[in-house]
């Protein structure tokens, strides 16, 4: 027998619901977290419709359009929320679409993945589930594929709808401060040289994150320790982490180049991660947690350099030398999946957004109704930026912040290119030597 699925009901509501509004076939993405002896799927999400589409289009599935949907997704999750798999909703014979599931399963995972900074765990699951849906007979095909092996032909999966399957997760969440230096090619001359210097230097951090000492409930807990033993069974737990980083030392001995500017990262992260409640271990929690840390500091230094090169490409120049900028990076909000379970999605707002674009998004990528009082702003604060003389030191900024209080944290900054990422501040400087 293969891998076991058990799926919150929910999803069998909202994918009968879709089986009665179908027209054509319909794509989606499967959303929840593996273990290594069963996987949960908390939501199901169907693939936007792309606007340009016509009747033309016929039935043909927009390979790129699932998988950049996917990616975008991906960026709305915090730790323990994984992209599973994808479904698809037609009439067609299962059979007839498992070549067209297996090619979106396995570039949706590629898509993913290049955009991950951690080297993959042993204990990592790689299979990926795809899901068949007849509309007519609603019958459903479940089958999984090893998306590591490039072989890898689709194998049988047991799929079993149950209700409340995240209701006892748990919640490790931990305030990070962050402080790095990226140095950036002498010749830079856009924003797009700029992403391949800053994902290496993103890399270096990552790896330091993952080496880093992770203390739960302020205690360093063995690897194989049951996160929640003597707990309550079904009770969900909320837990506190520190993360302890040890600075690399070589960086400044090692390390002699000739750079064009810096991207300087500093202030405070809040990050999140869920674990389900089928004996989890210490090590899971922790691996959960460290990715958010990294995912959510590499996403949101990623959307604003899609910001400026959307910028330059309208200008149709690039940054004078010797300049420096201010930008804010967006901040972290969370909204629950359901009203009363205590699994949230995530999704980052720039400062010159108001709620309702948060909302239109929860609805355009994950298909949430999430009402305004609904969102959790409380974790992360704008950023106010501060003005400064910065004549003197124009290739180095210093921002003050608001003093973090209990839930209020300070964001990231980028320098010379300097960014404060967003918690209580949020902000990017970019300039040249």
């Amino acid at each position: 027998m293969g891998r076991g699925y058990i799926v919150e009901d929910t999803v069998e509501g909202y994918v009968s619901k879709l089986c009665e509004q179908q027209v054509g076939p319909v794509t989606g993405l499967l959303i929840g977290q593996s273990s290594t002896q069963r996987d949960f799927v908390v939501m199901a999400t169907r693939t936007p419709q792309k606007e340009e589409s016509t009747a033309a289009a016929g039935n043909a599935l927009d390979k790129e359009w699932v998988t950049e949907h996917a990616r975008q997704v991906s960026r709305m999750l915090p730790g323990g929320l994984s992209v599973l798999g994808v479904f698809i909703i037609t009439d067609t014979d299962a059979k007839d679409t498992l070549t067209t599931l297996r090619q979106l399963v396995f570039a949706v995972e590629n898509l993913i993945s290049s955009e991950h900074l951690w080297n993959p765990a042993d204990d990592d699951v790689t299979d990926c589930v795809t899901l068949h849906v007849n509309p007519k007979t609603r019958k459903t095909v479940c089958r999984t594929f090893d998306v590591k092996d490039p072989k890898s032909t689709a194998k049988p999966a047991d799929w079993k709808y149950q209700s409340g399957v995240c209701s006892s997760w748990s919640m490790v969440s931990c305030c990070l401060n962050v402080d790095m230096l990226v140095p950036l090619p002498d010749n830079r001359t856009s924003t797009e040289n700029m992403d391949k210097c800053l994902k290496e230097g993103l890399k270096v951090w990552a790896d330091q994150i993952q080496s880093g000492i992770c203390l739960i409930d302020g205690k360093k807990l063995p690897e194989d320790t049951e996160l929640t033993a003597g707990q309550k069974r079904n009770v969900r737990q909320t837990y506190t982490a520190q993360l302890l980083i040890t600075p690399d030392d070589q960086r400044l001995t090692d390390v002699v180049q000739r750079c064009g500017g810096s991207v300087s990262v500093r202030g405070a992260i809040h990050s999140r991660a869920y674990v389900h409640s089928n004996k989890p271990k210490a090590r899971l929690a922790e691996k959960l947690l460290k990715r958010d840390v990294v995912s959510t500091v590499a996403t949101r230094v990623q959307m604003l350099l899609e910001e400026l090169l959307i910028s330059e490409e309208e200008k149709g120049s690039t940054r004078d030398k010797h300049q420096t900028e201010k930008l804010c990076l967006p901040r972290r909000i969370f909204c629950p999946v359901k009203v009363s379970g205590p699994v949230c999605v995530c999704d980052y707002q720039f400062s010159d957004e108001g709620q309702s674009e948060v909302t239109d998004r929860l609805k355009d990528m994950l298909d949430i109704d999430a009402a305004e009082e609904a969102l959790d702003t409380r974790q992360e604060t704008p950023a106010e930026i501060l003005e400064r003389d910065v004549a003197a030191e124009p290739t180095e900024e210093t921002i003050k912040a608001p003093e973090p209080k209990r839930n209020n944290y300070i964001g990231v900054a980028m320098a010379s290119a300097v960014a404060l990422l967003a918690t209580a501040a949020s902000m990017l400087y970019l300039s040249d030597v």
